[in-house]
Order: structure tokens, then C-alpha cells, then sequence
């Protein structure tokens, strides 16, 4: 509302609260508190049960009793149709919770005169409202009511009689309403004495129903003025804000193991809890496999998964993830895993919103699988997708959910981008690609970006093996990235090359070593040579010595033989002694 700005602090409108998913949070905290609020719309768009749950809550949670008078169907009808939601009717009527007053209006006997009015009804609710004290009011629809009017003078004057009657009773009250040819109702004046108007609306587009809310005025308050998705289920209404949440979820530092230990490696630790994954790929590369890991890890820690399959059955899921080493279903079994399967045609991008969002809610999960969203463009335009996925994401980021997304690439399509645009606002990106090489069809793994942590720019060979994925790493040479048989064909050639040259290593250390041996024979043999002609010269030596030993000492025998004795030799000087 415009004037928002200019009410002083503690002036705000006092609210009371409808117990409905997401209607308070873009009421700002619910319907006005003792002033009426109208809720209109076509035939079957779910104005009477809106109506019921704000009264059913209001009694059950907040201790507000209520009185529901309905103009078209009796207190058995409706105690029939909210069973169906899992509320006794009897019961809160017996502990004096709620009062059902069934008034029964035939056109045929209204007659108009000047001084008809509403007495009766006044009457008749004053009662009701006294018996269980109630706070909160419901009138079902009012087109009964006034359905034989033809004077507008006389209707417009009792309507407004009764919207005034209401406020000073001082109870919440809900006035359900037809839509009218060019106006919110048939009588066009309830929208203009009501507090509050929320209009419904029920339409099919290409063939899917859809159901949005607008808040079409709210005195006194700041509202949501944006239409809203809702959904109607087992569990009663739920409303979808669907605008944006904001970028101020917190930023989390933990790691979550992705279930394969080589992609922990490549990823430093893991993803980041509260962060969204894109798996991208053709068909068979492996998307599923890889989010099948990731819902393991998780139930292996104790924490819950919510995975939701746009492809495959349940049934089918497990058994596909059972040929590959994945056995998911005891995790099912203890509520640790929920699954849910559809086709995205069954219901529009909204009320798959909600439906996800209600569920999340309920599962409080840390993990969330969706495979594969690409599966949404058959339902909406790619525009149309991207937004109803930004809003899903910041939904999760906000509740710090780790979600994991699968995108379905085709041949023909670039192999870094998306039909639903979502790569840009997804943190860790992993793009699973195909080769074809040799006659074979084999897969690589890269990460193409994972924000805020340092990760491996590596292409790995991506392997489903009877153990679950295994990445090993790629063949990257002359002739490119070899994988598979072309990779061990290459493999094989190199062993055989390092096979030859160890061998003809070995040879050549064979022949040095046997040139060694010949040398140092040659070696001990001249050696050998030498030490026998050195001794051979040594005893020539010593043989000469003795033959000179010998020749002296002969000579000396001689002499004496021939002198006699000894001959002095004469004095250096001196002449010889004469005979």
C-alpha cells in the first residue's frame, strides 16, 4: 500500500493469521483482524476450502473458535469434504470449536419490499458466534444470499449493513464470492467494503491447469501484489511466493563428499554444503550415476535426501543404480531417501514449484536431486524455466540444502550451455562429455567451474564400472585425448617401447660387462707377464751375483796356491821390492 511509509512505529494493522503456507507470509502476517476480507473467484477455484482452513486453523492452532454459515451446502456435505484433509469437523463442532449453521435460501422466497433486511441473519449468526465465542466468521457464499435481490438499492444498502454489522461484532470474517462480467463479483460492491480482497483463479494453458492468488487490495498493510501459484493436495492449500527471495542466504565453509573418491580429489574436498550442482550431458553419459553417488553419500552420513526424477519410475531408478554397485533401497526403507517420480506434463511450472517446495518443507532434507530440469522446456518456454528454477535454487540456498541438477545436452547443442539458463547462478558446474574414437563410444569429466575453491582443469576418463563411477586419468598426448581401447592400444605401444629400450639397455650393460671381464683378463695376463719376466730378471740378478762371488774366491785360491802366502801390495810411491 502506498502509504506504508508514512504510519508512525506501532501503528501496524493487527493481523490474524490464516495457518495457510505462504498466504501469511504475503499478507504480511495474515488476513485484518476484525475487519472482513473477500475472497472471490470462479466455480471450483477454491474459495470455500481457503476459507474453511483459515477458520479449521484458527480454531486447531491458535485458539480461535469459529462459525461457518454456508448458503449452499449442508454441515454433513462440508464435514464430508475436509475429512478428506484429515480434519474431524463433528469433533471440533462437539468440543465447541466450531459452530456450522446451514441457512437455506430459495430464490423463490425472497420477496422484495421496502423494509426487507437482514435481521434474520443477524440473528441467526449473533447466536452462533455466542455459543462457541467465536473470533472468526465465515459466510459461504454471499451470492445465495442475495441471489433474489433485484432492487440494487435495497442489496447494496444490506451489504453494506452487514460488512458493518461484522466489524462491530469484532470478528475476523471471510466472505467468499462469485466473479462477476467486468467486475470481482456479481454485485461489484463487495470488493469495495471489504478490508481485504484476494481474488483465485483457475486456468488451463496448452492443456495445464494452473491456480495463482492475487491480493487485489489490503487496507492498511503492505502486501504482495504479484500473482501466486497455490496448490490444493491431501494437506489442504499451499501458497507459492514467487517473488525473489534475496541474496542473503548465509555462505557455508563445510564440504560435502560427492560419493566418488576421485572427484573429491579433483574438487579439493568436495562441494560446498548449501551449494547448487549442474551435472550437463548427452544421454547415457552418466548424469543419473553421478547424482545416484551423491543421494548414497548422504544417506550413508545420516542425512536426508529428497530426490525428485522426471524420467524414471521409482522401481526403475533402483534397479538401474543396482547394475552399477548402488543399492538405494534399505535408505528408502529407513526414510533417510524419499523419491518422487512424475512426468513434468503432469502439472504446470507453478504447482511443480509448490509441490517441491511443500515437500522440502516437510522432508527437511540436506540434499535435493532434481534429474533432469532440461525436462521442464517441454511444459514452458526456456524463459519460463530459468525463473521457476532461480526461484527453486534460491529457495534451497536460503534453507542450505545442497541441490544437485541434472541437464540433458544433445549432440547438436553447445557443450557449455543450457536450454534453461541456469549455468550462470549454479556454483559448481560438471560437464560429462562423449568421444567417439576407434569405433567406440567413451566418457571424460570436467569441471568447467566450482566457485570459491581450487579444483583440478583436468580431463578425466569417466568410468561406470559393477562398483559404481571411477575416474581415471585420460591419455593426453601428440594426437590428443585417448580413451578407452585407442588409450591402451597407446598404453600398450608405449610399454612395448619402454619394454625395447630396457632391453636393449640390458643388452648393452651385458656387452660393457663382458668387454670389462676381457679387459681385466688381458689386464691379470700382461700383469701375470711382467711379475714372471721381473722374477725371471731378479733371479738373473742374483745368479750374476753369485757367479761373481765365485769367480773372486777362486782367484784368491790360486794365488796362494802359486806364492805361498799372501802378497802385500807395494805402498802408493814407493817402487817395487827388488828380488
Amino acid at each position: 500500500m502506498s502509504d506504508e511509509h508514512h504510519r508512525s512505529p506501532g501503528q501496524e494493522l493487527p493481523k490474524c493469521p490464516t495457518g495457510i503456507q505462504g498466504l501469511d507470509e504475503i499478507t504480511g502476517g495474515g488476513f485484518p483482524r476484525g475487519r472482513p476480507t473477500l475472497i472471490c473467484g470462479a466455480a471450483g477455484c477454491g474459495k470455500t476450502l481457503m476459507a474453511m482452513e483459515f477458520l479449521l486453523h484458527g480454531a486447531m492452532r491458535y485458539d480461535e473458535p469459529g462459525v461457518f454459515v454456508t448458503f449452499e451446502e449442508t454441515a454433513a456435505e462440508l464435514a464430508q469434504n475436509v475429512r478428506s484433509l484429515g480434519y474431524d469437523l463433528a469433533a471440533l463442532e462437539a468440543a465447541k470449536s466450531v459452530a456450522v449453521d446451514y441457512v437455506r435460501v430459495e430464490r423463490s422466497e425472497i420477496e422484495e419490499m421496502d423494509g426487507y433486511d437482514l435481521e434474520g441473519l443477524f440473528i441467526r449468526l449473533d447466536l452462533a458466534i455466542n455459543s462457541v465465542g467465536a473470533k472468526r466468521v465465515v459466510l459461504d457464499t454471499i451470492e445465495t444470499l442475495f441471489g433474489g435481490f433485484m432492487n440494487q438499492s435495497i442489496l447494496r444498502a444490506e451489504l453494506r449493513r452487514l460488512f458493518r454489522w461484522l466489524k462491530d461484532k469484532g470478528v475476523t470474517a471471510v466472505i467468499t464470492g462469485e466473479r462477476g462480467d467486468g467486475s470481482l463479483t456479481r454485485q461489484g460492491l463487495e470488493e469495495y467494503v471489504s478490508d481485504c480482497v484476494i481474488m483465485l483463479d483457475h486456468r488451463v494453458t496448452d492443456q495445464v491447469s494452473t491456480r495463482r492468488l492475487r491480493i487485489v487490495k489490503y487496507r492498511g498493510t503492505a502486501h504482495g501484489t504479484n500473482e501466486y501459484p497455490f496448490l490444493i493436495d491431501e494437506d489442504g492449500i499451499s501458497v507459492l511466493p514467487v517473488t525473489s527471495l534475496g541474496l542473503t542466504h548465509d555462505a557455508s565453509d563445510e564440504r560435502v563428499p560427492t560419493g566418488i573418491a576421485a572427484l573429491d580429489e579433483m574438487l579439493a574436498g568436495g562441494y560446498y554444503r548449501g551449494s547448487t550442482v549442474l551435472v550437463s550431458g548427452t544421454a547415457g553419459s552418466g548424469k543419473t550415476s553421478v547424482s545416484a553417488h551423491l543421494a548414497l553419500a548422504a544417506c550413508e552420513r545420516g542425512e536426508r535426501c529428497l530426490y525428485f526424477a522426471f524420467e524414471e519410475s521409482e522401481r526403475q531408478f533402483l534397479r538401474n543404480m543396482r547394475s552399477i554397485g548402488i543399492d538405494l533401497e534399505p535408505y528408502i526403507d529407513q526414510g533417510l531417501l524419499e523419491f518422487h517420480a512424475s512426468r513434468p506434463l503432469l502439472q504446470g511450472l507453478e504447482l511443480h514449484l509448490v509441490r517441491m517446495h511443500k515437500l522440502v518443507r516437510d522432508a527437511r532434507p540436506a540434499v535435493v536431486i532434481v534429474d533432469p530440469v532440461s525436462n521442464f522446456v517441454s511444459t514452458a518456454s526456456a524463459e519460463e524455466v530459468t525463473v521457476m528454477l532461480t526461484r527453486l535454487i534460491d529457495y534451497l540456498k536460503t534453507n542450505a540444502i545442497t541441490v544437485m541438477m541434472t541437464n540433458l545436452t544433445s549432440g547438436s547443442d553447445a557443450q557449455e550451455q543450457t536450454k534453461v539458463n541456469i549455468s550462470s547462478i549454479v556454483d559448481t558446474w560438471l560437464l560429462l562429455r562423449d568421444t567417439e574414437l576407434n569405433g567406440e563410444r567413451n566418457r571424460v569429466m570436467y569441471i568447467l567451474k566450482s566457485r570459491g575453491m581450487a579444483h583440478s582443469n583436468q580431463l578425466r576418463e569417466f568410468l561406470i564400472t559393477g562398483n559404481g563411477v571411477d575416474l581415471v586419468d585420460a591419455y593426453v598426448g601428440s594426437g590428443g585425448v585417448l580413451t578407452g581401447s585407442a588409450r591402451l592400444s597407446q598404453e600398450a605401444r608405449e610399454e612395448a617401447e619402454r619394454l625395447a629400450n630396457r632391453q636393449n639397455v640390458e643388452r648393452r650393460l651385458r656387452e660393457i660387462d663382458r668387454k670389462r671381464r676381457s679387459l681385466e683378463a688381458h689386464i691379470a695376463g700382461l700383469r701375470s707377464e711382467f711379475e714372471d719376466e721381473e722374477k725371471d730378471l731378479k733371479q738373473l740378478i742374483e745368479e750374476e751375483r753369485n757367479r761373481a762371488g765365485t769367480v773372486a774366491e777362486g782367484g784368491a785360491s790360486i794365488g796362494l796356491r802359486r806364492g805361498g802366502g799372501a802378497r802385500r801390495r807395494p805402498a802408493s810411491g814407493q817402487g817395487a821390492a827388488k828380488t
